[in-house]
């Protein structure tokens, strides 16, 4: 089996106005995703060192994000005998 991941990932960000009118103003999740897809895609020993690497990368992108939570699940973790998925939660305030 190969090793398949799911990452939810949630940023609490403040906002520069009072109403979000454009893209500029806020926190694009197409970067976002494109910055998780590079981190995914290369090797990694542990899913929580990532977890953190992804969350400080997204904080520098973007200092306006206050908050930060990302799961990262691995659909097949290498355990003999057992049927199911692992998974690291990490959340940090800045």
């Amino acid at each position: 089996m190969s090793n398949e991941f799911i990452v939810d990932l949630e940023v609490g960000f403040e906002s520069p106005v009072p109403v979000i009118t454009r893209m500029n103003e806020t926190i694009n999740y197409i970067r976002l995703y494109e910055l998780v897809k590079r981190y995914m895609l290369q090797t990694n020993d542990l899913i929580e060192s990532l977890a953190m690497k992804i969350s400080d990368d997204i904080h520098q992108l973007y200092p306006q994000v206050k908050k930060i939570s990302i799961s990262i699940t691995k659909k097949y973790p290498p355990v003999i005998n057992f049927s199911g998925n692992v998974a690291v939660s990490y959340e940090k305030e800045y």
